[in-house]
């Protein structure tokens, strides 16, 4: 039932293909998250066939929206490893690091990834802390944060590197509609331009969108600011 779920989604994705192989890296994923949930708080979604949908495909839904191969990518506040893990389960000559605060999720994205024989790169910091070493060294950034989309761009756009893209994955609704719009003046500030967006679904009745913000300009010296000042004033 996991992999059916999966392929239905990737069907709904202008028939994104995917093979056994793939699906079986995808499954054990699964199910290495779920146990490791028993004891660490890695995910809210519990039932495996909802990892399935709301987890693996929304995360593949990423090679839909622009070509990975050869780009450096950068998953800010991946978690557990999302969208990261899936991506790179897809397809392992992906070059992603992924990026989280907690030491301990990044362990389980390291761990996971030696049992399912990829090799990743992770970063267990603050994107704030390590931004000004990495300013402009990325040809994308993503992210699955929860945080609000004027403090995500402050802390994702000095990664993309000039000619990138920043790549949010975010509900698509009338509160995320005020979202943008309250993300506008953040965007610009940070040399970036909305180009685009790109719509989907895998639950019934539930919109998602991957917004495209092209990096047209340098992000400012000094920015990101710490996360501090950051939630206390977003730009």
């Amino acid at each position: 039932m996991f992999k059916q779920i999966v392929k239905d989604c990737l069907v709904g994705f202008d028939n994104m293909p995917i093979d056994e192989q793939q699906l079986d890296r995808i499954e054990r994923f699964a199910d290495i998250l779920l146990e490791k949930n028993k004891v660490m708080n890695l995910t809210a979604v519990r039932e495996k066939n909802e990892v399935a949908r709301r987890h693996m495909a929304d995360s593949l839904f990423l090679l839909k929206c622009t070509d990975l191969k050869g780009k450096k990518i950068l998953d800010i506040g991946t978690g557990p490893g999302f969208p990261g893990m899936p991506l790179k389960l897809y397809d392992p000559t992906l070059d992603i690091t992924m990026l989280d605060s907690t030491s301990k999720r990044i362990a389980f994205i390291e761990e996971s990834a030696a049992q399912l024989g990829v090799s990743v790169k992770t970063m267990a910091a603050r994107a704030e802390e390590v931004a000004p070493k990495m300013m402009g060294k990325f040809d994308i950034v993503t992210s699955r944060a929860v945080a609000s989309l004027d403090v995500l761009t402050e802390l994702s756009m000095a990664f993309v590197k000039v000619g990138g893209y920043f790549m949010p994955m975010k509900s698509c609704n009338e509160a995320s509609q005020e979202e943008l719009d309250k993300a506008k003046h953040a965007i610009e500030f940070m040399g970036g331009k909305l180009i685009g967006t790109k719509e989907y679904s895998v639950e019934e009745g539930v919109m998602r969108q991957v917004l495209i913000i092209e990096k047209v300009k340098h992000s400012p010296k000094g920015y990101p600011r710490k996360y501090a000042a950051i939630s206390k004033k977003p730009l």
